[in-house]
Formats: structure tokens, sequence, C-alpha cells
């Protein structure tokens, strides 16, 4: 058994280490708006700490560099993401309620998120390039998809139809239209968020076997 100083050891150890986690995810809540706003190719943890409150030798303490800090900040806003859509999920009784709820959330995400998620889409494609944040970037992206799949499964289950699709495919669909949604959104097209409702609503009615309906 393991002596009482060897288990006070222990516990001072794991204290300190949630103490310095609990710190960085601090430290990446309030550089998340200034890494959305510079994007990947214009930050440096100089640049992050010239525009926030944090220093740049604080920076460099708890990041090791900006793929550290950038894949910290990605990870803490999505896994918010992760869980939008839950309360919908719980609360919808039907499939229309349940269908609107999901749509009208992603619209409301671009336009009050788009920002955010355009940090997410930088960090995605970069991960082409440099391998350093695949591992991350996958597993964001794993987390998406059963987020989307949670959605479906409960559609299916409202509408008592199987559904057409596995959730690989419901996840490409819905990134996809979201993704050219937001690239238009930014670009000031007015009528974007419209658009992927519309497409949302019609892909959805595809994703369902039509032989037994029971809406």
């Amino acid at each position: 058994m393991q002596s009482e100083s060897v288990r006070s050891v222990d516990r001072i150890s794991r204290k300190r280490v949630e103490k310095f986690s609990e710190r960085r995810m601090e430290l990446a809540d309030a550089a998340l708006v200034t890494l959305a706003q510079l994007g990947y190719a214009r930050t440096s943890l100089r640049e992050i700490a010239q525009n926030s409150e944090f220093s740049h030798g604080v920076l460099h303490y708890y990041f090791n560099d900006k793929v550290d800090l950038i894949t910290c900040c990605v990870k803490l806003y999505k896994s918010r993401c992760v869980t939008r859509y839950d309360a919908v999920i719980e609360q919808a009784m039907s499939y229309d309620e349940l269908a609107d709820g999901f749509l009208d959330s992603l619209c409301a995400t671009v336009r009050e998120e788009a920002h955010l998620h355009r940090l997410w889409y930088d960090l995605r494609s970069q991960a082409l390039f440099e391998p350093a944040f695949r591992a991350d970037v996958l597993a964001i992206d794993r987390t998406l998809e059963a987020m989307i799949w949670r959605v479906m499964t409960r559609l299916a289950a409202l509408q008592g139809t199987p559904l057409t699709v596995p959730a690989a495919l419901a996840y490409a669909i819905f990134d996809g239209l979201f993704q050219q949604c937001l690239l238009k959104h930014l670009a000031g097209d007015a009528g974007a968020i419209g658009l992927m409702r519309a497409s949302g609503l019609s892909s959805l009615q595809h994703m369902f076997d039509p032989v037994s309906p029971h809406r």
C-alpha cells in the first residue's frame, strides 16, 4: 500500500496538473476571439499577446507554440458546439419540431459565430499540410459527426422510418452545406443562410425511407 506521504504527493501533483489545465482553458477562451479575427497564417503568440491582456511570456509558459494554442482554442469552442443541439433533441416532441429546431440552430450559429467557425475551417485546412494538427482535427470531426448523428437518429425515431444514409454521409452533407453557407455569408450574400436552411430541409427529406412515413 502507498504511504500517506506518497498519496499526499500524488494529490498535490494532480492538483497542479488540474490547475495548469484550467489555466490553459482560461487563456484559450480569452484568446479565441483574437485568433478567430486573425486566422492561422497571421498569428503568433506575440501577436495574440499584443491583442489580449496576457503577456507573451504567460502564453509561452502555458502553450508550446501557436499550433498548441490554436488547437486548444478550437477544441474548447467545438466542445461547446457538440452540445448545442442536445436541448433541441430532448425538447422536440415531433419530427417537424426537431427538424425546425436543428435547422434554426444551424442558421443562428452562422449569424452569431461566423468568425469562430471560420477558425475551425482554417485549422482543418491547415491539417492537410501540418501533421501536428491532424490527430486533433480528426478527433473534433468525430465529435461533430456524432453530434449530427444524434439528431438524425432522433429524427428517425420520431418519424418512425429508418435512415437511408450512414453517419459519415449525414455529417458530410451538413458540413458541406454549412461550409458553403459560411463562405457566402462572410462574402456578404444575404440569402446564404436561407438557402442553407432550405437545402438542409430538402436533404433531410431524402435521408429517410419514404416507404413508411409516419409524420
